[in-house]
This record gives structure tokens, sequence and C-alpha cells, in this order.
């Protein structure tokens, strides 16, 4: 899965910019992520909920709104309301990340749990068991065009583990720095959902920018597109 970040993109055009991802059937985008910072928990501020809502009526790409917020558990569950199909909050930020997720879905949308680089897994496996997605951050939360870390992979590989044994049941995502240089090693290391910002957004056709992406996952895990 391909999921571009509207970060990346041109913020006077967002409805223009997420119909320029579609592509045609099979080929294109599979979410839109954005990213919602609130200049607290990061360094920076971006978007918010009424433009989440606006998006919601421009497009029919799924919503994965990824959290970079303070007091997520006031604030989160106003994004499943809104529409998004996947809503990300941070482990790091989450007061009661059960409850939280448990109040996501019962919203409608599937919980997400992130986690900065800096941020050990383990002590939070139990708690992602109450969770849909794991996104793992390959940059440091707050800017987009940084350096992918791949240091973060041993984390990826170790969700991987626990995912294909059965002791968790979810979508691993990852974020930051996302490339046709550095997508073939996320994806050995067994990522599901690629989010991509400045390599989608920063090329001359976006949809074929995501098919390319797509291809290079193609080329490294065949075996995962068997019929």
């Amino acid at each position: 899965m391909i999921a571009p970040s509207i970060l990346s993109a041109d913020f006077a055009r967002l409805a223009d910019e997420a119909a320029a991802v579609v592509g045609q059937a099979g080929t294109g985008a599979d979410w839109l992520h954005v990213d919602v910072m609130d200049n607290h928990f990061v360094p920076n501020l971006t978007l918010g909920l009424p433009v989440v809502q606006a998006l919601r009526a421009a497009t029919e790409l799924p919503l994965d709104c990824h959290l970079m917020i303070e007091d997520p558990d006031r604030w989160a569950v106003g994004y499943a309301e809104a529409g998004a199909h996947n809503v990300t909050v941070h482990v790091e930020a989450a007061a009661d990340p059960v409850g939280l997720a448990k109040d996501l879905r019962a919203a409608g949308a599937l919980a997400g749990l992130s986690v900065k680089p800096g941020t050990p897994l383990e002590p939070h496996v139990e708690t992602l068991r109450h969770y849909d997605t794991l996104l793992v951050m390959s940059v440091e939360p707050g800017f987009g065009g940084q350096s992918f870390m791949p240091e973060v992979l041993d984390k990826v590989r170790a969700a991987r583990r626990l995912v294909d044994t059965g002791h968790l049941r979810l979508l691993v995502e990852i974020d930051g720095g996302i490339n046709a240089d550095t997508i073939e090693a996320a994806a050995e290391a067994g990522v599901d959902c690629f989010v991509a910002g400045s390599a989608v957004y920063g090329a001359e056709d976006p949809a074929v920018a995501v098919a390319a992406l797509r291809d290079h996952v193609r080329e490294v895990t065949p075996h995962r597109w068997a019929p």
C-alpha cells in the first residue's frame, strides 16, 4: 500500500493534489496520508480537523490521519467522526491508548499507534493488541523532507515477526524519507504501507510516482503478490 502525504502537496490546491495521486485502477494511491501537527507535540503547525473535513468531501481516497498532537485522548475521536479511515496517535502522547483505540473504533475508524524513532517497541506490544495499524516513524516527527533512518528497520522486523507469528494482528506502516532509494529496504523488513511525501508530490506526475514506488516493492517482495 502506498499512502502519499499531503504535507508535501500544494496546500492551496489540496483537492487537486488529492486527485493527482488517484491514477488508474490498481496503480494509484491506496490511502491519502494527512499529517496533523499542533506546534506542541512537534515544533510545527499544519492541518487540523476543518481541513480533514474538507478533504473528506473532496476525495474518495481513504484518509490516513496521523495526529502529531498533545492530548490525542481529547481530539482524536473527532477525526474518526469526520470520516477518517485510519486515525493514528502517538504512544508518547496518549494517556490511555487502550481506551482511545476502543473509542476510535467505536467512531468508525481504524485505530493506529505510532512510535518515534527512539521509542522502543517492546513495552507497547500488549497495547498494540488493541490497534489495527502500527506506524513506525523513520524520521523525527514534525517536518517533511528528512532523511530516512535505517536503524528503525529493526523495529519493523520485530513487528513483522509478531504479526507473522500471530501475536499481533495489524498493518505495519512506515513514515519518513521513503523514496525509490529506501522503499526496498523497508519492504524487505516487512512494511505493509509506505507513506511518501516529496517522492510523490515532488514528481512531475504524482500518480506515476506512486505506481513506480509500488513496483519497487513488488520487485523485492514478490511472494506478497502471489495469487
